[in-house]
């Protein structure tokens, strides 16, 4: 892999930036893949380079209907944390957070990770509690977390609403938690992964599967049959419409998850703060826009867009807490197409087709969630068997009743 370095700016800045080197190159698809990755987000993307990087499998193509990044990943808030309560969910999301911690490294390319903190805050004395124990469960299961009290709040955060309709009581914080920059991190992963030898294709529609009795060998696209022995589904909020191609129903829901951004200002927000009882989080990104997000449509959906009364209930529950932002303007709005298990928790590993893997159900947490679930989905599919931790998140889990309920560590309602 080229490398980026000082030296190799000041040489090109002398020459005008006029030679650079391609990052990505429009691969046209080859007839036979040893693995197939459907899905140019992080996710695929991210699959793709451990396939690589860790298992030397070279003969890979992601697949990307539109493309890279356009899905989810160029659509979401940026968040990183792993402060999740269930052991496989902590163990999984902080193995992501350590991944993250060194990919700018890793990538040769800067992912503008800042861990600026995460906090939550409580309302009442019962939030509160609850809290202290998801905090609590955070640190037995080896993740960092503390409680704050009102006093410290208001020391970090000053334009935080000292006379909220809900009173603040305390709160908790992962100070690990932050925000990185979703768009350079699908372009790390892309641009390491086409120099290891990866294909990716662009405006390469998956339109069905190959059959070879049960087992899946191959996709049809509208630029031809594509055949590969392993396949894995990387594409969110579309996962069930193209697992129904193969004959796989997934227990899943598609609906639009909002966020919006204020116009820029100084900085004034130096941390990740969410409520769940006022149901909102907003953080301050690097170009000085406040970002702001909440809870999914309450309805069905696959669109790209949300509503105006969630873009209305998130900007009030916003001004809320931070009354002195009534003075910003709303710049744009755009929503995600998050797709949401019954436990909240994503479907990761083989599937009762054989040939075909899948990667979703992410819900809200998809983005924290790249590192981690491309090295533990290019394990699977190098290996055919379901990497240590992802092991509880496989598919059967649903018949078995052994389900891994995440919605309060989600942050948001689904």
């Amino acid at each position: 892999m080229s490398k980026y370095s000082f030296a190799r700016l000041a040489l090109h800045a002398l020459r005008g930036h006029r030679h650079w080197p391609r990052v990505l190159h429009d691969a046209p698809p080859k007839p036979t893949y040893d693995v197939i990755v459907v899905g140019g987000g992080g996710h695929g993307l991210a699959t793709a380079y451990f396939l690589a990087k860790q298992h030397g499998i070279r003969r890979v193509a992601v697949l990307e209907r539109t493309a890279i990044g356009h899905g989810n990943s160029g659509r979401n808030t940026q968040v990183s944390r792993s402060d999740y309560f269930h052991l496989p969910s902590s163990k999984f999301y902080d193995r992501s957070l350590q991944l993250y911690e060194g990919l700018s490294r890793e990538l040769n390319f800067n992912v503008m990770l800042s861990q600026r903190g995460k906090i939550n805050l409580a309302h009442d004395t019962h939030e509160l509690e609850i809290l202290r124990r998801a905090t609590n469960a955070c640190r037995a299961n080896g993740v960092d977390g503390e409680m704050l009290t009102t006093d410290e709040l208001y020391r970090l955060i000053p334009a935080l609403n000292r006379r909220a309709r809900f009173p603040i009581v305390g709160g908790s914080v992962q100070w690990r938690g932050g925000i990185s920059r979703h768009d350079a991190v699908v372009w790390g992963f892309a641009r390491a992964a086409t120099q290891l030898g990866v294909d990716i294709v662009q405006g390469c529609e998956v339109r069905g599967f190959v059959r070879d009795g049960d087992a899946v060998v191959g996709v049809e696209t509208n630029r031809g049959r594509i055949a590969a022995p392993r396949i894995c589904l990387a594409v969110a909020g579309h996962s069930t419409q193209l697992a129904r191609k193969a004959g796989l129903d997934l227990p899943l829901t598609s609906m639009a998850l909002q966020a919006m951004v204020s116009e820029p200002v100084k900085p004034m927000l130096d941390q990740v703060v969410m409520s769940a009882k006022i149901h909102v989080y907003v953080s301050q990104s690097d170009r000085g826009e406040m970002v702001i997000g909440g809870g999914a449509d309450v309805y069905a959906s696959y669109a790209q867009r949300g509503g105006l009364p969630v873009t209305e209930a998130n900007v009030q529950a916003c001004l809320e807490l931070f009354p002195a932002f009534s003075r910003l303007r709303l710049m744009r709005q755009w929503a995600g197409i998050v797709d949401i298990s019954p436990d909240t928790t994503p479907i990761m590993g083989t599937t009762p087709v054989p040939g075909l893997y899948v990667n979703c159900g992410w819900g809200t947490g998809g983005y924290k969630a790249i590192p981690a679930g491309g090295e533990t989905m290019a394990y699977t599919l190098a290996t055919g068997r379901p990497h240590p931790l992802i092991e509880a998140f496989g598919l059967e889990r649903f018949e078995q009743g052994r389900l891994i309920d995440e919605g309060a560590a989600a942050g948001v309602a689904h």
